[in-house]
């Protein structure tokens, strides 16, 4: 597995992937865009919108095609969908149905092949890698299905090592306390349960107070109750801090705690729904 090495006052700190496309600085990033992509990349300039703004992500005819030799493998086709300020959206499928390369493209993560994906007036189909990774820096928390803590440090550390390079980051022991591990700071890894992992995962992704969380599968890995414990996590940053958030998951019943549900089958945006009142995480039955 690739990742990045990070010197920081915990030593050099070896990142796998995932966590070093959250972490990555912005100065270190000079390589060029990969060779055979056909639209030329432009820098994405950061201008800030007005408070007023109320859509923070538009897509218009997003498509994304994968090739492996003569195959291509069609993951969407044509995507349109607004994702409003302050929203918790649940996008719902099967696997192959397109919902985690949706998320990785208005994440910054992937690019698209053909359409048009907009972050407020970022316009992310034409930024090159340098304004991606401002963009997933300044903007965007993740968490993903693993947790990607790092081994040797603290929760508080773990969380700690992205309010390092945050511009306006909350107190990292905050963070922690927001998903209800401000007892468990100094616990390693090895010492907490999955779902309290996950917690720590969330904390890292919200405590540079992003604009977005975008959770791939964020309960996949754990069982019923740490799971709903994980989902009232997230939902209470949504609720208090009012992060716009955005859920895959494939299960049906998680669906219940959105604002909205966007279900996606091949490709493509196959029904949307509302929910008028949005169900608690822990009344949540699967």
């Amino acid at each position: 597995m690739t990742g990045a090495v990070r010197e920081s006052k915990f030593g050099r700190v070896g990142l796998h992937a995932p966590l070093a496309k959250m972490v990555e600085p912005v100065a270190a990033l000079q390589v060029e865009p990969e060779s055979g992509r056909a639209a030329p990349r432009v820098p994405l300039h950061c201008a800030a919108m007005p408070a007023s703004a109320e859509r923070v992500f538009v897509a218009r005819g997003l498509t994304k095609v994968y090739r492996m030799g003569d195959v291509e493998v069609h993951a969407l086709r044509g995507v349109d969908v607004e994702i409003h300020a302050g929203e918790l959206i649940v996008l719902l499928g099967a696997s192959g149905s397109g919902k985690s390369t949706l998320l990785n493209i208005l994440g910054g993560l992937d690019f698209a092949s053909g359409g048009t994906a907009q972050f407020r007036d970022h316009d992310l189909t034409t930024a090159d890698e340098r304004a991606l990774t401002r963009y997933r820096r300044e903007h965007v928390g993740f968490v993903f299905q693993f947790y990607n803590l790092i081994p040797s440090l603290t929760a508080l550390e773990n969380v700690q090592l992205v309010t390092e390079i945050a511009e306006r980051p909350m107190r990292a022991d905050d963070a922690l306390g927001i998903v209800g591990l401000g007892n468990r700071l100094d616990h390693f890894p090895a010492q907490l349960s999955g779902g309290e992992q996950q917690r720590v995962a969330v904390a890292r992704a919200v405590a540079k107070r992003p604009d977005v969380l975008l959770c791939d599968e964020p309960t996949g890995a754990l069982d019923y109750t740490t799971g709903k414990l994980v989902l009232a996590a997230i939902e209470r940053v949504n609720r208090e801090l009012r992060t716009t958030t955005i859920v895959i998951t494939h299960n049906a019943s998680i669906a219940a705690m959105a604002q909205r549900v966007l279900h996606l089958a091949d490709g493509r945006i196959a029904s949307e729904e509302r929910n008028p009142t949005p169900a608690r995480p822990e009344d949540l039955r699967w």
